[in-house]
């Protein structure tokens, strides 16, 4: 894994990819980085949001892809059938 891409992907979440969600009380933390694939998880407002995975792939893999075209695909390992109140509930659809 390059530490230079890591540090970009994480400089991109803290400057513009953090501060947009948090207008809905959520955040996005990046786990890794391996192969130009980035490993998120969300929290806050984004975990168990029913728009959790458009919000990841129309706002959040297309800047990151945008902004450092070597990653190949933006991935989220979040278990959004947790926390306090989640939208998705397992076995919905």
């Amino acid at each position: 894994m390059s530490d230079d891409l890591k540090a970009k992907v994480q400089d991109l979440i803290d400057t513009m990819i953090n501060p947009a969600v948090a207008g809905h009380g959520g955040f996005v933390e990046l786990i890794d980085v391996q192969d130009n694939r980035v490993y998120l998880q969300m929290g806050g407002g984004c975990q168990g949001c029913g728009a959790a995975d458009i919000t990841l792939k129309s706002g959040i893999e297309r800047l990151i892809k945008e902004e450092i075209p070597e990653v190949a695909e933006v991935l989220d390992t979040t278990d959004h059938s947790s926390g306090t109140n989640p939208y998705y509930t397992a076995g919905k659809a």
